[in-house]
């Protein structure tokens, strides 16, 4: 099992991420990426990688919500983090006009230079969209033909939006979301929808816990060991077999970032 999307570098696993971690291999995680949302998350992503070259990889980048802070100085540092070896894809980044803590257009110019980015440097790009389908697809598409890969992380959005990411071959990201009833309702009926081939699998930890958890952790925290529970939900919801379906979103995460 590859956990394609954690957030290692939060706070909430400060005290015992090395717990945390020897969790996630005890219940089979081969490996994670750590998802970098500021420049320094991706600083602190690239360290923490350093740790098990073949275990950990990062993305570096800018998230919607930290739109506001993208500058030139910015982009020198994500070009010179590049040369990291664990570096495997740009983002997190992307729209989110759900919640405004960037302007749209903050938004929308960190987004178009990020994408740049990517092209730049022939890597996959590690997308974000919330309640911004139209606008997100509008900038992103006339860039897709330059792309390495695309993959669009946390997937929530409605059929319409699922079915215009699979016929531009963008990889879909499903997170705990899918264990919830209540929220995850659409998410649950269109998960059948998804080509085996475009299915990556994440935990987006220490966010998203799953709902269906039994026992729920004390803490309330989610994490990479979770993994599992989110695979075997996808798995029935599919009518599949877990541990195939394990075995190739594993083999989609690895050709997806070019881990050997």
């Amino acid at each position: 099992m590859f956990d394609i999307g954690v957030n290692l570098t939060s706070k909430k696993f400060l005290q015992d991420r090395s717990k945390v971690v020897q969790r996630a291999r005890a219940v089979g995680v081969t490996g994670m990426v750590i998802i970098g949302s500021t420049l320094l998350d991706s600083r602190q992503a690239i360290v923490l990688a350093k740790e098990d070259v073949d275990y950990f990889f990062c993305t570096i980048g800018v998230h919607p919500h930290y739109a506001h802070t993208w500058s030139q100085a910015v982009l020198v540092e994500l070009h010179k983090l590049r040369e990291e070896p664990s570096v495997v894809a740009i983002g997190e980044c992307g729209l989110d006009f759900h919640r405004s803590f960037s302007t749209e257009k903050e938004q929308i110019y960190a987004f178009q230079s990020q994408i740049e980015l990517a092209v730049e440097f022939c890597l996959p790009i590690f997308l974000h969209c919330r309640n911004a389908h139209k606008c997100f697809m509008s900038i992103l598409k006339p860039w897709l033909p330059q792309l390495q890969a695309v993959l669009l992380h946390c997937f929530t959005g409605t059929q319409a939006e699922l079915e215009s990411y699979l016929e531009y071959d963008i990889s879909i990201g499903i997170t705990g979301w899918v264990c919830d009833e209540q929220r995850g309702r659409e998410l649950r009926k269109l998960i059948s929808l998804i080509p085996a081939k475009r299915l990556l699998i994440e935990t987006d930890a220490p966010w998203l816990l799953p709902k269906s958890l039994d026992p729920m952790p004390t803490s309330r925290r989610n994490e990479p060991c979770f993994l599992p529970h989110i695979i075997n939900t996808i798995a029935v919801l599919r009518g599949e077999d877990m541990t195939e379906l394990a075995k190739t979103t594993t083999l989609n995460a690895r050709k997806f970032f070019h881990i050997i």
